[in-house]
């Protein structure tokens, strides 16, 4: 068995898996709409072009967990990267591992957003289904669509415990 609490998520930390995508993360800012926007410009590599595929928008309603949690199953895209994006203020885990044909469960790590923060998950990085805490949550997803199978899943042979 295995229990892990997260670690904040920082764009160094999480960088093996993919992107932060949070205004502290932006490296490039600019004005617009007459100074009364700020752009935060390019914050995630979105690459979703295999096999033909383009990009997807979609919005996602995920139910909350209750803590302790017992993580079943991972997956990963080998077509394209995934993007998820609270539209609240709602902390979620992220649990992921890193890209490989099979998962290594020792290389598991657990992540916290802090509500304010989305991941955008690397091309074949292993990662959990959305795990909002608190209340239920809606998320904005960039993604990859063809006519492909793009997402592989693996039940866990080894009990997993997310806990905070």
């Amino acid at each position: 068995m295995r229990e892990l609490t997260p670690k904040p998520l920082t764009a160094e930390a999480f960088a093996p898996f993919g992107d932060v995508v949070d205004i502290e993360s932006a490296s490039k800012t600019f004005s617009m709409n007459y100074d009364m926007a700020t752009r935060y410009y390019d914050l995630a590599d979105v690459d979703v072009n295999d096999n033909g595929g383009k990009t997807c928008i979609s919005l996602v309603k995920s139910k909350a967990v209750k803590l302790p949690f017992e993580a079943t199953m991972m997956e990963y895209h080998p077509f394209g990267s995934q993007l998820f994006h609270p539209l609240g203020d709602i902390p979620f885990l992220i649990l992921v591992a890193p890209p490989a044909e099979k998962l290594d469960i020792d290389k598991l790590e657990l992540f916290i957003s802090n509500g304010r923060q989305g991941v955008n998950y690397r091309k074949g990085a292993w990662h959990h289904y959305l795990i909002p805490l608190q209340e239920d949550s809606d998320f904005i997803v960039v993604d990859h669509i063809a006519d492909d199978n793009n997402c592989v899943e693996t039940e866990l042979d080894t009990k997993v415990i997310l806990k905070l």
